[in-house]
């Protein structure tokens, strides 16, 4: 976030966010809703050094983002980011049951049904609100995952695909 105040390239406001995009002309509009869901490699500072971005390998001690709202230390950061993401599902269905868009498009990092909860709260956003596409990323492939997928895709019909800009040789 805080990379948005050094450069015009990057537009990243808040943690998670909402942009309104209309289509008069096409007869149609968009919610776009940007979830963060860091809290799925958020973990206690001494375990899984290379995947951890609380971890203690990786980050000083007197490590503290504060600065950019972000958590005061090392040994706060795992609840921070749990904590924001109990705050962003409250916020996201509140939002999406406003909604009057054509389309509900949800945005995150983390990639398809990875949402803590086995798909389920996916699929609830999709059943309850309407959610129509989930946009994903952090593998270094790319995956469509249709609705129709049963065998896999436990989100209600919710069609995911993972963007696979993650870089490496895969992508």
């Amino acid at each position: 976030i805080a990379y948005t105040w050094a450069s015009t390239r990057w537009v990243m406001p808040a943690p998670y966010y909402m942009v309104h995009v209309g289509f008069p002309t096409q007869s149609f509009s968009a919610d776009i809703y940007m979830l963060d869901t860091n809290f799925l490699d958020a973990k206690d500072p001494p375990m899984d050094s290379e995947h951890n971005i609380c971890g203690a390998a990786h980050n000083p001690p007197d490590a503290d983002c504060r600065a950019a709202d972000g958590p005061t230390s090392v040994a706060t950061c795992k609840g921070y980011f749990e904590s924001l993401w109990q705050e962003q599902k409250i916020w996201i269905e509140q939002k999406m049951a406003q909604s009057t868009a054509t389309w509900r498009i949800v945005v995150t990092h983390f990639p398809c049904g990875e949402d803590g909860e086995n798909q389920a709260f996916y699929r609830r956003l999709r059943t309850s609100h309407g959610l129509d596409l989930l946009v994903t990323g952090h593998r270094h492939d790319q995956e469509l995952w249709e609705g129709s997928a049963t065998y896999k895709n436990f989100m209600g019909g919710l069609t995911c695909f993972v963007t696979g800009g993650g870089g490496g040789i895969t992508s």
